[in-house]
């Protein structure tokens, strides 16, 4: 078994960590694609409903000193947000009439 990494009071989304705990918008838009659309919706439902105590949660510390465990919850609003426009706008995982569409980013924002 692996520490926990998000903080106490999220340990509900534990399951999700590993997979949507990622660090740079690339690795969430290629999580989001490869994933299939009974997954995020499992991730959306489970988190969307306390996304706000996340956001407060996060809200506590100051961006660039934000503890490991709170940085964690950080990435998964993150992941969130690219996850919601799946689930909300697109219903598939792949943005409409997109041919190919991937992002890649040359530097990413910091956290």
């Amino acid at each position: 078994m692996t520490a926990p990494m998000l903080p106490p009071a999220f340990a509900d989304f534990e399951e999700f960590a590993e997979t949507w705990c990622l660090a740079t918008e690339t690795e969430r838009y290629a999580r989001r694609m490869s994933s299939s659309m009974p997954e995020l919706l499992t991730f959306y439902d489970a988190f969307f409903p306390r996304l706000e105590e996340a956001i407060e949660y996060c809200d506590k510390f100051p961006l660039d000193d934000l503890p490991e465990d709170a940085l964690a919850l950080l990435r998964l609003i993150y992941s969130l947000v690219m996850v919601a426009m799946a689930v909300e706008i697109f219903q598939q995982t792949k943005p409409v009439d997109s041919a190919d569409a991937e992002i890649e980013r040359i530097k990413e924002p910091h956290p």
